[in-house]
């Protein structure tokens, strides 16, 4: 089946009916104004998108930008996990790097493009950003961010992250970061127990 089908089956059952009705308000330039009233479902309203090109696997800008304004940060990663293993990269998250998104997301705001820049995000990239989402900081970040990823793919480490932070001199942000993925680190390590250990355990019960 096609993935880019299954990501919008899967945003179109998460939307709630207030959701729906403001995607289509915010489409009521590109969609005529008899084909938005026969909408009744996110797929309806997709569909339409896909008919006239102003959606593909390829072009995915609208659909963030839906889903920006919409602050559903959580259908946004999935359109972040889609497009990463279109692009053959790993899915921008490991949890520890999603969480480290989530993080960075919720606490840098004004100083967005600080960030961007040592993120070596283009200014012409930075300015299409702002153009994209004109009164959403948080979006505006996570944009960066994911530009980064995919640019960096295997590259793009927690540990880069907080690097690029301390280097924005965002001190309490990267120490957020570095704390959550510390505690991810034992919780892991905690989780799972090793093969000596297995073997010791089993020694000491067929022991006399």
């Amino acid at each position: 089946m096609d993935p880019f089908l299954v990501l919008l089956h899967s945003v179109s059952a998460a939307l709630s009916s207030s959701e729906l009705t403001e995607l289509k308000f915010l489409c009521h330039k590109r969609v005529g104004k008899r084909k938005l009233e026969r909408v009744q479902s996110g797929l309806d309203l997709f569909s339409l998108l896909l008919e006239q090109n102003d959606l593909e696997p390829e072009r995915t800008e609208l659909l963030r930008e839906l889903l920006g304004s919409l602050r559903r940060h959580d259908l946004l990663r999935r359109l972040d996990d889609f497009e990463a293993g279109a692009a053959g990269g790993a899915a921008p998250g490991s949890p520890d790097l999603r969480a480290a998104f989530d993080i960075i997301c919720d606490n840098v705001g004004k100083d967005w493009r600080r960030l961007a820049r040592q993120l070596k995000v283009s200014d012409a990239k930075i300015d299409g950003i702002e153009e994209r989402y004109p009164r959403n900081l948080t979006e505006r970040v996570r944009e960066s961010l994911r530009i980064w990823k995919n640019t960096e793919q295997e590259c793009a480490t927690v540990a880069h992250l907080v690097g690029v932070l301390r280097a924005c001199r965002m001190n309490l942000v990267a120490d957020l970061v570095e704390e959550d993925h510390q505690a991810r680190s034992l919780q892991n390590r905690s989780g799972t127990v090793s093969p000596m250990s297995w073997e010791s355990d089993a020694s000491a019960l067929e022991a006399p």
